[in-house]
């Protein structure tokens, strides 16, 4: 048996920081006259039936002045069959006053077409021309799509528009099979349960008063929503991808801001700390506030250095992980704050020769200061290309530095220390030829050695 639904799309409405200025409504019937809509039911035709039910919707919903009407019809154009999947138009737009000519051209619909389910719901996205409204989308129709589309598909495209919606399914002798295949869709009700009608209107008010929302609290050392100033990552969880990304801020309450989001995937929040924190599964309820924790208490590091009177230093990043472990989580110039997670951290700044800070403490609110001096600069002259290294010399042992290169001048920003350096000239094919050096290099100071034959 083919069945009578109508599919209730109500729209995300937006998302906000502070209150605002109430939207507009406007709510678009997408009418079904295809041949199907034909098929007696209960000694009516479907679309007799389905009109009488249009009518006490528009009825009902017609009394709160605010909202806005206007209509779509698939399927009255092409005769069935062949049909045309591309029979979906827009016969009456939003304007004032318009409920008579939308009761008229409802009475006058014909079936005669085909189903295009996903094509006029993709359609219908831009049948809302104004922007800052609350969306609602209202399909009636017999439910099967004749056209090969993927009405859950087309469902995602008017989300990618800005038009997000939970589906209401009403439908006649559906099969728990049948029932599964609209499950993407939304949620069934009966058309034969007298209450029908009154809860899905009251569903209507209750989401436009009570709008589906959220509130991200990053927790501090004292369990308090008092961290902020993070990128916020929404992932549905089901399908794998990201939905939403916002800079967390506390509002002008000094409350973390309000979201208001579709409440239909199943969320998981990443906070980009460093490094990043993570909710558990959430999932939101439709006309509730959910508040969703994440643990993030953070300190500071700030890796510091003076400038140099000359001049001299180079721009030096460091590579920060956790301690023990082997993975980057950033990479921090010199002479910059950042926040972290508090625990301890490894630091190794790239300089040279390269400076390894280990086990650091980053504390709640605290500044972990890190300190390394200035470097000095060496200039190295050679009268002929050659091959050789810079060495720095700790107590009896030499530690590698750096390779020279074939340049016959060549400049290194080094840490303080005693040095030696070795050169041997690419003409000369034998090691006793090698050249070594020995050298200070002090902050701030230009240090410079000379390799002759």
């Amino acid at each position: 048996m083919r069945l009578i639904s109508l599919f209730l799309i109500c729209v995300s409405f937006g998302f906000g920081q502070k209150k605002l200025k109430p939207k507009s409504t406007r709510i678009l019937f997408v009418f079904d006259a295809s041949k199907s809509m034909k098929t007696e039911y209960n000694g009516i035709t479907r679309i007799e039936g389905a009109k009488k039910l249009f009518y006490k919707f528009i009825d009902s919903l017609s009394k709160d002045k605010t909202y806005q009407f206007a209509l779509r019809v698939y399927g009255q154009t092409v005769k069935y069959p062949p049909g045309d999947c591309k029979d979906s138009k827009l016969i009456v737009p939003f304007m004032p006053n318009n409920i008579n000519l939308i009761k008229q051209k409802v009475s006058e619909a014909k079936p005669t077409g085909i189903t295009p389910i996903e094509h006029s719901l993709t359609e219908a996205a831009n049948d809302f021309k104004e922007n800052g409204t609350n969306n609602i989308v209202i399909i009636i129709t017999d439910g099967i799509e004749e056209c090969g589309g993927d009405p859950c598909k087309a469902r995602q495209k008017l989300t990618e528009k800005g038009i997000h919606f939970k589906p209401f399914i009403i439908g006649i002798g559906l099969s728990i099979e049948q029932i599964k295949t609209f499950e993407c869709v939304g949620d069934f009700y009966d058309i034969e349960n007298t209450s029908t009608l009154s809860d899905i209107s009251n569903i209507i008010q209750q989401q436009l008063l009570n709008k589906t929302s959220s509130q991200v609290n990053l927790l501090d050392h004292k369990t308090q929503p008092s961290e902020t100033n993070v990128n916020l990552t929404f992932y549905d969880v089901e399908k794998k991808e990201y939905k939403y990304n916002y800079i967390h801020t506390l509002n002008y309450q000094n409350n973390p801001d309000t979201l208001y989001l579709e409440n239909e995937p199943t969320y998981k929040v990443i906070a980009n700390t460093i490094p990043p924190s993570e909710s558990k599964e959430i999932k939101l309820s439709i006309g509730k506030h959910t508040v969703i924790p994440i643990d993030a208490p953070q300190g500071f590091l700030k890796i510091s250095r003076n400038q140099g009177v000359y001049n001299f230093n180079e721009k030096v990043k460091c590579i920060i992980r956790k301690s023990n472990e082997m993975n980057t989580i950033n990479i921090q110039p010199i002479n910059t704050t950042e926040k972290y997670i508090i625990g301890n951290y490894d630091l190794e700044i790239l300089t040279l020769p390269r400076i390894l800070f280990n086990f650091n403490t980053i504390e709640p609110t605290k500044t972990k200061v890190i300190t390394i001096p200035s470097a000095g600069l060496l200039q190295v002259k050679c009268i002929e290309a050659g091959d050789g290294s810079i060495l720095l010399k700790r107590e009896n042992n030499l530690e590698w530095v750096c390779n020279l290169g074939t340049q016959t001048i060549q400049s290194f920003y080094l840490q303080p220390g005693n040095y030696i350096g070795v050169w041997r000239a690419k003409a000369l094919k034998g090691s006793i030829y090698s050249i070594e050096k020995k050298f200070t290099i002090t902050s701030d100071t230009q240090t410079t050695i000379e390799f002759y034959k």
